[in-house]
């Protein structure tokens, strides 16, 4: 259980982001729900941990930008006093081809999944140190361990994410400050939507569990490692995966 503590997930009004923020929710914790472009979605997941009891608040920011993520952590902490639990899971894909891919596209994707979980942290280590305790918690993936035709943005950004979580890790242990990544394999949300079906067949065929995973088998990762259950685990990645890249 997680009663009491100040959660902030970003990117968290759809899919992983509204999974977790929910199940946190669920377990006492006050939920900030980040989100950059859709308020009401935002709005929707607010409604819904209200409706089932559970506390929260959104709040618009742009996690790739520097200044005001220095602005959105400040604020929270301004309000409620504290950071106890930090979720990272904000990210975008530009898929392309190398050759083909433009700047632009590799530069935005960096800019949001990897730049936007170091200026998130950047900011709340500083009050998680200061408390001498906190769980951050950042979004890998299985393509930031094995790579992925046509995303080589995307696989870049989240093997930053798994090295960003190892060194964080050991800068924060002394003071109680725990970093962990979770990388989700193939799960239900609006990218896999996109998928035709017979990528859909050629994903389930590599998943030992023959399936896809939901949101909430990602969140239930989230809720364990934001839990004070984990408070002996650091530097670590736990893959949600189905078996895929065991």
């Amino acid at each position: 259980m997680v009663t009491g503590k100040i959660a902030v997930v970003t990117g968290a009004s759809r899919g992983i982001g509204r999974a977790i923020a929910l199940k946190l929710a669920s377990e006492g914790a006050k939920v900030i729900v980040n989100y950059n472009g859709s308020k009401d979605r935002a709005l929707e997941v607010k409604q819904k941990i209200e409706e089932n009891g559970g506390s929260a608040e959104i709040y618009q920011c742009d996690v790739s930008d520097f200044e005001k993520c220095e602005a959105f952590i400040t604020d929270i902490i301004r309000q409620w006093g504290r950071i106890d639990i930090l979720v990272n899971n904000a990210g975008i894909t530009r898929d392309g081809l190398l050759m083909k891919m433009s700047e632009e596209d590799f530069n935005k994707v960096l800019d949001t999944n990897l730049k936007g979980a170091f200026n998130t942290i950047r900011f709340a280590s500083r009050q998680m140190l200061k408390q001498r305790s906190g769980r951050i918690i950042n979004m890998a993936s299985v393509v930031g361990v094995t790579g992925n035709a046509g995303q080589v943005n995307y696989a870049a950004s989240k093997a930053g994410i798994i090295g960003l979580t190892k060194a964080a890790a050991r800068e924060l242990a002394l003071r109680g400050v725990t970093v962990n990544a979770i990388a989700p394999g193939f799960i239900e949300t609006d990218m896999t939507k996109e998928l035709t079906e017979k990528v859909k067949e050629n994903s389930v065929s590599q998943i030992p569990l023959g399936k896809f995973g939901k949101p909430e088998h990602v969140a239930a990762a989230a809720a364990f490692l934001a839990s004070e259950e984990a408070e002996y685990i650091t530097g670590q990645v736990l893959h949600v995966d189905g078996g895929m890249v065991m």
